[in-house]
């Protein structure tokens, strides 16, 4: 959500201002604007849409030698949160003497009696936003000292923020301050980024430096000043990117998304490699920090997160049971903190989150660290705020994903969920032998997904008969039914088609009763447990004219023969299969998203990473 770059050196502020912009398009956003500082005033351009109108409307009001004079400023993709996306309301936002400019991610919970005291003292506001009148109030702070002027604002201030402020009056600096929006700043020879994504930096340094929560940094050309809010100095460490900047681009693929699809075999292998013990028939996750007697000794998995990381959870919560002997449960993390959640000391709560910035969920580790509980992540970023506040966790090694519909992300969230089970379920039941069989089922998966993706020309031909309905069914049973899940996320998200996922036996607990004759029901039909009764639900469903596509095993004529149409999965453990099963709902979804000609790597109204609640 949002996106912050900010810029200080010798190049081309405003060039670079507006490229870092459309490295942060992915993260979704409706409008944008860039202030940049020229002859010691601040000029602005601001526009809805796209970083490309923006741009466009940049260079036909400004003179053309402005963009290569100016080498300071900061820039903005908004997500709308207080008013509609117009170009009044999108950043940067200036204060009352248009002297000082502000770019702002989070929300400010108390800024209508901020307003109300400023309009008192005769403030004039233009937009509906809680970021202007961040902006007012540091412009009615400044007495001379712009950083001090910004703690003094922030000290009255209630919500999160991550920013970025340009003054007229102190043109050699940029101040920037974060409490949970993320911020990082990579440090180049000669100039510094600021941003609110690894994304913006990486096609100019790999040396970056995180900002923790309550940090303030005074960020010139050639240093970083960091300090908390009382004006004490702190130390922050530098650290390297270790990213491909040619891994943000498309490399030949229509989209990103069908892009990182293909991507899988290996972001899956990169997930694996080297965590699995095929002498002890285990795993070896280093990250999660804890001995043999302490996993033993957990009486309880809860494992939180939101939308994909959710229902990668859901999984995860069949593994822990079922290969661990142990009680698992999944909490949505926006709920988590506000119900007053019973955890100790033998309890394990694992935070998943492709971004490690998802507001709720970071949320939730806070309460679960107050509460007493054992605190763990499975991030997909390095250094973002979840796993540092975790300390201990996976990493999921999956590269950086752009489509704001995640898809190797969640796979490598359930590869490692697999994995942890496997390692908690050798210290408590499982035997060397068992161990050592599930092993070479997780080494698997690559081939397995490789095989998937191997059907894309069949999936694109199947998704024909199915991109003109309206409404869809996804059900399944056991692991399958959180698959269900995230293909009905998967395909509403970009082809905003309504989609809805079920456990197969609800369904005829009041949604059988939208079935009308020709009504799409995917059905995740896969040879595991429980089978035969989803065999069942699907005929109850084609004899009220439903149209049934079935996920199904390779080899199960049974199966495939209750279908309309039918993609197969290869054979393998009934946990390890939903895999390639979501993968085959992933292809089908891009492609029926495709076929509508959907915006499928920028779907309306969503954002990669959510970083308000």
């Amino acid at each position: 959500m949002c996106g912050i770059v900010g810029y200080i050196g010798k190049a081309d502020a405003a060039t670079m201002l507006i490229n870092g912009l459309r490295r942060l398009e992915y993260r979704g956003y409706d409008s944008a604007g860039v202030a940049v500082l020229d002859d010691d005033r601040i000029v602005i351009a601001k526009a809805p849409g796209k970083v490309a109108a923006l741009s466009e409307r940049a260079r036909a009001e400004w003179p053309a030698e402005r963009f290569s004079r100016t080498t300071i400023g900061i820039a903005h993709t908004r997500w709308a949160t207080h008013g509609p996306p117009t170009e009044v309301n999108a950043h940067p936002h200036l204060d009352q003497s248009g002297e000082v400019a502000l770019v702002h991610n989070g929300i400010i919970e108390n800024y209508r009696s901020l307003r109300a005291r400023l309009v008192g003292k005769g403030h004039h506001f233009y937009s509906e936003t809680d970021t202007e009148v961040l902006a007012h109030l540091i412009g009615d702070c400044d007495k001379g000292n712009l950083f001090q002027a910004v703690c003094d604002a922030l000290h009255q201030v209630e919500g999160t923020f991550g920013i970025a402020v340009l003054s007229a009056r102190e043109p050699g600096k940029i101040i920037t301050a974060r409490r949970g929006s993320p911020i990082v700043i990579g440090i180049g020879d000669g100039e510094t980024i600021i941003a609110s994504d690894a994304a913006a930096i990486l096609a100019h340094t790999q040396r970056v430096i995180y900002l923790d929560d309550n940090d303030i940094a005074i960020v010139t050309a050639d240093s970083v000043d960091i300090r908390d809010l009382h004006n004490i100095p702190v130390t922050r460490e530098i650290a390297e990117l270790g990213l491909d900047a040619a891994a943000a681009e498309k490399g030949g693929f229509e989209h990103f998304m069908l892009k990182e699809i293909h991507e899988q075999p290996d972001s899956l292998a990169n997930a694996i490699r080297g965590r699995l013990d095929f002498n002890l028939g285990s795993s070896v996750l280093a990250g999660m920090g804890t001995s043999p007697r302490e996993l033993a000794e957990l009486g309880r998995v809860v494992l939180i997160g939101c939308g994909t990381s959710l229902h990668a959870g859901l999984v995860g919560e069949y593994a822990f049971e079922d290969l661990a002997d142990v009680h698992a449960e999944v909490q949505q993390a926006a709920e988590f903190r506000y119900r007053n959640p019973i955890l100790g000391s033998r309890d394990l709560v694992v935070a998943i989150s492709q971004s490690g910035e998802t507001a709720d969920t970071l949320a939730a580790v806070r309460e679960a660290n107050q509460k007493g509980a054992f605190v763990m992540s499975l991030c997909n970023v390095v250094g973002s705020t979840i796993a540092r506040e975790t300390g201990r966790g996976v990493y999921l090694h999956a590269g950086p994903e752009i489509s704001v519909a995640s898809t190797k992300a969640f796979t490598c969230q359930v590869v490692v969920l697999l994995m942890m089970a496997l390692k908690l379920g050798r210290g408590r039941r499982f035997s060397r032998e068992e161990g050592i069989r599930f092993a070479r089922e997780i080494e698997m998966v690559p081939a397995l997904v490789g095989r998937m993706i191997r059907q894309n020309a069949r999936i694109a031909d199947i998704a024909e008969g199915y991109a003109h309905n309206e409404h869809a069914f996804f059900i399944g049973r056991g692991p399958m039914y959180p698959v269900a899940l995230e293909g009905a996320l998967k395909l509403k998200e970009i082809s905003y088609i309504h989609a809805e996922g079920y456990h197969a036996a609800e369904l005829k607990h009041g949604p059988i009763a939208l079935l009308v004759k020709g009504t799409p029901v995917i059905a995740i039909a896969c040879d595991i447990p429980g089978k035969d009764k989803t065999l069942g639900n699907i005929e109850e469903c084609r004899a009220r004219g439903a149209r049934i596509l079935g996920i199904v095993t390779e080899g199960d004529q049974e199966a495939a023969e209750c279908m309309d149409d039918f993609i197969t999965v290869p054979r393998c453990h009934p946990l390890v299969a939903t895999i390639p099963a979501v993968v085959a709902l992933q292809l089908f979804a891009y492609h029926v998203a495709r076929i509508r000609g959907c915006e499928i790597d920028q779907p309306r109204n969503l954002a990669k990473s959510v970083t308000v609640e």
